[in-house]
C-alpha cells in the first residue's frame, strides 16, 4: 500500500532497518502531561509503536500502543497518572513489526507469534515543579 503523503524521492527501508530518528519530550507546565515528539526513518511497512512513562520507582504512570503508523513523524499528549512534580521519570519507545496469523473460517484461538522488535530509545526527564 502506498502512502500518498509520503516524499516519493524518500529511500524507503525494509523493516529490519527502521530506527527512531528523534525523541522529544516535553513536560506541559501543568505537569500531569507530556508532549511527545517522535521520528522515524522512511519505512515499507507500516511499523507499530509502544509507549511507556515509568516513576523512579519503576511504576508505570502512562502506555500507549500505536498499531500500523502512517507518518514518520508523531506529535501526540500523553497524560500521566499519579505524576509527581519535580520527579525523574522514563520514557521507553519500541518499534516494532506483528505478524498476525492468517484469517480464517473455523474459530481458533492461536498464540500470537513473538513481535519483531526493530528498534528501542529510552530517555529520562524531569517534570516541572508545581507553579503556585
Amino acid at each position: 500500500m502506498d502512502i500518498f503523503f509520503q516524499d516519493p524521492d524518500e529511500v524507503r527501508l525494509p523493516p529490519e532497518q527502521v530506527r527512531i530518528l528523534d525523541c522529544r519530550i516535553t513536560p506541559l507546565l501543568e505537569g500531569r502531561r507530556v508532549k511527545i515528539f517522535l521520528e522515524l526513518t522512511p519505512f515499507m511497512k507500516r511499523p507499530n509503536i509502544e509507549i511507556t512513562f515509568t516513576n523512579s520507582s519503576g511504576k508505570t504512570l502512562a502506555h500507549s500502543s500505536i498499531l500500523e503508523i502512517m507518518l514518520r513523524k508523531l506529535e501526540f499528549i500523553m497524560h500521566l497518572r499519579e505524576s509527581e512534580p519535580g520527579s525523574e521519570n522514563k520514557l521507553e519507545a519500541l518499534v516494532y513489526y506483528q505478524k498476525l496469523p492468517e484469517p480464517s473460517d473455523t474459530q481458533m484461538d492461536l498464540p500470537l507469534p513473538d513481535p519483531m522488535i526493530v528498534d528501542q530509545h529510552s530517555k529520562f526527564f524531569m517534570l516541572p515543579q508545581s507553579q503556585t
